[in-house]
């Protein structure tokens, strides 16, 4: 059936900022809804909180708004836009809530908007734990004996009846956030706490716990006329326990009998065909490995983690067909765009194996608990495609940027056997170990529940390497027709990659999400393949990141799913022949490749290697800065403890000191004295003289400020100046931060954008340069300069409304910024705050005190007219729900006390009552706060930790004194606001904006506007 004509526009609602769960794939995913709904003729809006996705983009859809996934945000843009219908299912988990919220406060059906696609019963029937298990049996598929709870006491008797070990598994959450496995009464006390706490309906299942089963994925879509398809199974390498966002997984499955396959693929188009799901639809199954019998674990009414790996896997779009039968159309009707012969309705088929490896972020905390369960935690993946597991797998390590390329280097030596039995981050490489020393595969089987199968794969990569002479095509249909899209794999045997004579240019990708380096940079990349595209040029993509939109079918002209490796990299060069190479967009990644390509004779387009080596090695980059006069912190590089001592009785205590060569300030912190410095060198780094350590003056009470431009050798285009919120001494990836400045005076912006001109200059930038700087005193100090793209740049263009990595990228192909005809933006009437969010509640065991190494995993912006409401709304877009009244609690370090004591007097006047401990409170009593003594843990009962459990305070600010031990007060209160979702501000300056914040809000209304992101530009 065609199209409906009674829908003209709809309201696409987008998943918020990069949490572990819920990552780049719906920024992939929602992107291609927006494209695939506008094909069709409709007016689109899209609101979501996150500036760093290419959703957010103004020439994505008609009105876009960056506003926080709130109740409140939605009802006020529904009103004003006035939406015929919604979508949920490309949002996660957060869009799927949301909808759920819109429809029972009311307000989808008084503003007569339509749920499109999945309907709203269908969305509860998967969610609500209670339906979906009524519905399974009234369809009469196995479900494992379960129970739901919705009290910590409910949990007690329902694990009684079912028998240990149990899973816990919250309602309308995701990556299964608060659930767990529990073996005893304790354990179940304590997650199913968490997991009520952290449901929206405060609900949580009990089931049966199949341990040690194979886990199974079917990715199915459906249309209103019931027409069905399985888009793609998947088979977990890990076996049931394990959370599929942190397992291995491998596409097609690989050890189901024929039998197996159509059980389980009969059971799941039976499935989405009773909860009526249109559009795509993710199921998992348990399989018993000594028999047929299989269990139905969940159903995703929704596109999701699987459905971006399914995608790329095959090749067929999920997304944008699921976008299209949201509105009414038929899979049969539907052109496939890869073959634009076949429609949407065949069966993709595989003649290749797809592995996918999570990349994992435990070296950013290393208290945290590396065991992996049910809760995820990984925060990115990589995705590689061979002719075989071992090739795919060998592809898939090497793709992980972890400084091992294959298995067979990468071995991990094990210790014990429970290195094997308990999962962690570092199994693969145990496995291997162990099979590379002769360990029997039967033995290890029995450790681990890993079929045989997977374990003789993996045995088989040290008997026999492959070399990759050729690239294979993915084209969804097993080359029974020919693909119109051009995307390879390399592998044995004849090239199907053969290319024609054009002028083309190939950009290198920034791999899996990490902290560090996460989707800002696929962002400048899919910029730059849309410059480069506008200016007539083949474009070619390499990367291996299947949640992201620069490996989507459409995005560059060719497309290599490929490791970010030289040798990888130069086989796909010596193929295509291109005119030159950009490296600039992929972060760090594709940065430390620059000066080994050039040297093997490729054409680096843009700042050149030599360059932007001296910009990123120190030494260099000192006599840069000395000779242009502009002043620096005094620093030093030291190769041992002995000469780091040196350098320290030069400059003095404190010192910022930091290995060299690293992103995301990995293992950077700062040293107050010798014992610290011994500790951080024996501990934290290996020092040798291929990698020193950087030591800097640390430059304390400083504002820090980032500047993102672009040059074209000449002249520059500062995109924007941006203050950052936290004080010197947060990594600015943690920081807060605001355009424009709010503190800085016309002086020391004259200053920044005449030092930054001046670095340009010298530097030989051509293209993007992100430069760090520190104000003190009127004075401003050079931190750093980044020669390439940033991960503020998508902030600072939506928050200007020029596009400085299409701009960059133009730059680098030959034009001038004078041809191109940019001028600087004049100061905004607006005011944009970037917030960031942590993942601290999916990392057992990490504190969430703040310091120089980046902690965070994704970003939220706040747009309004003024500072206090900006900052608000990113808090909110972040997920900290600034409280209007109620109690704060104090505890900080004795250097803040005096700005605490300001900061309590002010929320005290606003009608808050203020708690602390200790010294605190007694400082705070002196100065004339009525406060409320509390006991810190373990001096008595009832403490602060009880008190934060039981809700009875609403907002913390605690300052450490020193982060890392689990037994300090300060990390238990930290912990406890984690566990029970408390607000928890860690620095003063924070404490201090969340203060305006909260104070023009409760005097001015208590809501805020909301305007698209058009409206603001246009306003400028």
């Amino acid at each position: 059936m065609p199209k409906r004509s009674d829908i003209k526009k709809v309201l696409v609602i987008g998943a918020g900022p990069v949490v572990i769960g819920q990552a780049a794939e719906f920024d992939y995913s929602g992107s291609q809804a927006l494209k695939s709904i506008r094909e069709e003729g409709l007016e689109t809006v899209v609101v979501n909180s996150n500036p760093a996705t290419i959703q957010t983009d103004t020439d994505m859809a008609d009105s876009v708004y960056i506003e926080p996934l709130t109740l409140e945000s939605l009802t006020r843009i529904i009103e004003k836009e006035k939406p015929d219908g919604v979508l949920s299912s490309f949002g996660g988990q957060t869009g799927l809530n949301l909808t759920a919220e819109l429809a029972d406060a009311g307000v989808l059906e008084k503003n007569g908007v339509e749920i499109l696609g999945t309907p709203l019963k269908a969305i509860k029937d998967c969610e609500d734990r209670k339906l979906f298990k009524d519905m399974m049996i009234a369809i009469d598929e196995p479900i494992p004996e379960s129970g739901i709870a919705n009290s910590i006491d409910e949990a007690r008797k329902i694990a009684e009846k079912v028998g240990f070990p149990v899973i816990v598994r919250p309602a309308y959450t995701l990556g299964g956030t608060g659930g767990g496995i529990a073996d005893n009464m304790r354990d179940l006390e304590n997650i199913a706490a968490g997991g009520i706490a952290n449901s929206r309906i405060g609900q949580i299942l009990i089931e049966e716990c199949v341990t040690g089963w194979k886990e199974i994925e079917y990715e199915v879509m459906r249309d209103s006329a019931d027409n069905c398809i399985t888009v793609c199974n998947m088979e977990n390498f890990d076996p049931v326990g394990i959370h599929t966002g942190d397992s291995i997984v491998v596409a097609p499955s690989q050890t189901l009998t024929d039998k197996e396959y159509q059980m389980l693929r009969s059971a799941s188009l039976k499935i989405i065909r009773a909860l009526k799901v249109e559009g795509g639809c993710n199921i998992q199954f348990a399989l018993d490995p000594k028999s047929d019998k299989y269990i139905v674990i969940e159903v995703n009414p929704r596109v999701s983690r699987s459905s971006a790996l399914a995608s790329k896997a095959t090749g067929y779009p999920i997304a944008l067909i699921a976008a299209k039968i949201s509105i009414g159309m038929t899979l049969d009707e539907i052109e496939n765009p890869i073959t634009e012969e076949t429609k949407a309705s065949f069966e993709p088929a595989l003649d290749y194996i797809v592995t996918k490896i999570p990349r994992w972020p435990f070296e950013k905390f290393y208290l945290a608990d590396r065991t992996l369960g049910t809760e995820m935690r990984s925060t990115g993946e990589v995705m590689a495609i061979g002719r075989t597991f071992e090739e795919s797998i060998e592809k898939a390590v090497a793709s992980l940027d972890i400084d091992k390329e294959s298995l067979v280097d990468g071995a991990e030596d094990f210790e014990r056997l429970y290195h094997l039995e308990i999962p962690t981050h570092k199994r693969l490489f145990y496995i291997a170990s162990a099979l590379k020393k002769g360990m029997d595969v039967m033995e290890i089987n029995k450790l681990t529940g890993i079929d045989p199968w997977f374990l003789n794969g993996i045995k088989k990569v040290f008997s026999k390497r492959t070399e990759s002479n050729g690239f294979k095509m993915v084209d969804t249909c097993a080359a029974e027709f020919a693909a119109k899209t051009p995307y390879f794999y390399s592998a044995e045997g004849e090239n199907e990659a053969e290319s024609e004579k054009k002028k083309k240019v190939m950009i290198l990708g920034s791999g899996p999400i990490r902290i560090g380096q996460g989707i800002e940079f696929d962002y400048s990349t899919v910029h730059a393949l849309g410059a480069i595209k506008e200016e007539g040029i083949e474009s070619i993509i390499i990367n291996n990141n299947p949640e992201t939109v620069s490996t989507d079918y459409d995005t560059s002209d060719r497309l290599y799913f490929e490791p970010l490796t030289f040798s990888s990299v130069m086989r796909i060069i010596d193929n295509e022949r291109p005119y030159g190479v950009m490296t600039q967009f992929g972060g760090q990644t594709s940065v430390n490749l620059s000066l080994a390509l050039e040297k093997a004779g490729v054409n680096i387009l843009g700042t050149s290697p030599k360059d932007m080596d001296r910009a990123e090695d120190r030494d260099k980059f000192s006599k840069v800065v000395k000779k242009l006069g502009i002043p620096q912190a005094e620093n030093g590089v030291a190769h041992s403890l002995e000469e780091a001592k040196g350098v320290i009785e030069r400059i003095g205590y404190p010192v910022l000191i930091r290995p060299s060569y690293v992103i995301g300030g990995r293992a950077m912190e700062i040293v107050f004295n010798d014992l610290d410095l011994e500790r951080y060198i024996s501990e934290a780094v290996k020092v040798s003289k291929e990698h020193p350590v950087l030591i800097d003056e640390f430059l304390g009470s400083a504002t820090e400020i980032d500047v993102d431009a672009v040059s074209d050798g000449t002249d520059t285009l500062i995109g924007g100046i941006m203050e950052h919120i936290e004080q010197a001494g947060i990594h600015s990836g943690d920081s807060s931060c605001v355009t424009p400045t709010q503190t800085l005076t016309k002086e020391e912006i004259r200053t920044i954008k005449k030092y930054t001109r001046e670095l340009a200059r010298e530097l030989g930038i051509k293209g993007l340069l992100n430069i760090q700087y520190a104000v003190r005193d009127s004075v401003v100090y050079v931190l750093e300069v980044n020669p390439r793209s940033s991960r503020t740049v998508p902030f600072i263009s939506k928050a200007s409304g020029i596009q400085l990595a299409k701009i960059a990228a133009k730059v680098m192909l030959g034009k001038s910024l004078k041809e191109l005809a940019y001028v600087e933006p004049e100061k905004n009437q607006h005011v944009s705050v970037k917030s960031v969010v942590f993942p601290f509640n999916k990392i057992p065991g990490s504190d969430i005190a703040l310091g120089p190494e980046m902690k965070s995993t994704g970003e939220a912006m706040g747009i309004a007219d003024n500072f206090p409401i900006a900052y608000y709304k990113a808090q909110l877009g972040a997920g900290l729900k600034l409280p209007e009244n109620g109690k704060i609690f104090f505890a900080v370090r004795n250097r803040d006390k005096e700005e605490a004591v300001e900061i309590a007097r002010e929320f005290e006047n606003m009608g808050f009552k203020i708690a602390g401990t200790g010294r605190t409170a007694k400082i705070l009593r002196i100065n004339g706060i009525q406060v409320q003594k509390v006991l810190k843990p373990g001096e008595g009962v009832p403490d602060i930790v009880s008190m934060i459990k039981g809700k009875g305070i609403d907002l913390v600010i605690n300052t450490p004194t020193t982060a890392g031990s689990q037994e300090r007060a300060g990390y238990k209160i930290r912990r406890a606001c984690i566990k029970h979702a408390i607000p928890c501000i860690t620095t003063m300056s924070g404490a201090g904006a969340a203060l305006e914040a909260i104070k023009f809000r409760k005097y001015n209304g208590g809501s805020h506007e909301v305007m698209s992101l058009q409206d603001y530009h246009r306003k400028r």
